[in-house]
């Protein structure tokens, strides 16, 4: 089986590609290379893996369609596009038509910052998603979990992964029951990351399993994706632990939904990830 790492993050601090001067986010000090993270590809028995473009750059996606172009076999990606303007729908379509990016990112904030998300400019950019062939990839909290559905009750056709599960499995039943509620909707997909984030425990993180077991109940290993985020994730664990928590120490996953969980879902989301070449 080929294993699919459906969440990554590379930078550079390279003038070539400079930080955004907006940006809000602590930047890192490190580099996070595609060299260094294809060593622990390899090392790691995975194939392929999404990046995903680091905020840090905010909406230029330069770097990433760089590697994109450097490493066509390994890796697809997932852009930005700032959402508070009325042109990202015409934007998703520059760096996904100009670029091969094959995904979408956006990030509403569960406070005030984040009611964009509940404004008119949320259906055309979903839209052009769609009609572009690529799946709205959402990073929140469970607060805008109740805003999404409002979206999906409008546009249904659309294909839509949470990042890390919206942090629903810190053990608050509640907001773990606000995203059990969006399995109603059958192009709705989670990816599978920040087990360590929303944990007391060290490894295994086993704090976790129940509230993941119900997620696996009610979607099926069919919509849900694994993603290390790295190298983000390095703070709390090693890359080889990101996989092997999943791959080794949840046993009601089957070896067949280990099939979807590493592989299968990503390709249904992603078929590019197939014929990349």
């Amino acid at each position: 089986m080929q294993i699919i790492d459906t969440h990554v993050h590379v930078w550079t601090h390279n003038p070539q590609f400079p930080w955004s001067p907006d940006t809000t986010v602590r930047l890192p000090q490190y580099d996070a290379h595609p060299e260094a993270l294809l060593d622990l590809m390899q090392v790691n028995g995975i194939d392929r893996a999404v990046l995903t473009q680091f905020i840090g750059y905010r909406w230029d996606n330069s770097y990433v369609a760089h590697v994109l172009k450097s490493f066509p076999s390994k890796f697809i990606g997932v852009c930005r596009v700032n959402p508070e303007d009325p042109s990202a729908p015409d934007q998703l379509s520059y760096w996904t038509e100009l670029h091969g990016f094959r995904g979408v990112r956006i990030s509403p904030k569960a406070d005030a910052r984040g009611d964009w998300f509940i404004s008119s400019l949320m259906d055309p950019l979903f839209r052009r998603a769609a009609e572009c062939g690529i799946p709205m990839v959402v990073l929140t909290k469970p607060a805008r979990l109740r805003d999404l559905a409002n979206i999906l009750d409008r546009l249904p056709d659309v294909d839509v992964i949470i990042d890390h599960m919206a942090d629903c499995i810190d053990g608050n039943a509640n907001n773990l029951q606000m995203l059990l509620a969006l399995s109603k909707y059958p192009r709705v997909y989670l990816k599978m990351g920040h087990i360590a984030v929303n944990s007391s425990q060290s490894y295994p993180w086993r704090d976790t399993h129940d509230s993941l077991k119900q997620v696996y109940q009610v979607y099926g290993a069919e919509r849900i994706m694994w993603g290390s985020d790295w190298p983000l994730s390095l703070s709390r664990l090693t890359y080889a632990q990101a996989l092997s928590c999943v791959r080794d120490e949840m046993p009601f996953f089957s070896r067949q939904d280990m099939e979807w969980i590493l592989n299968r879902t990503a390709l249904r989301c992603w078929p590019f990830l197939a014929t990349t070449s």
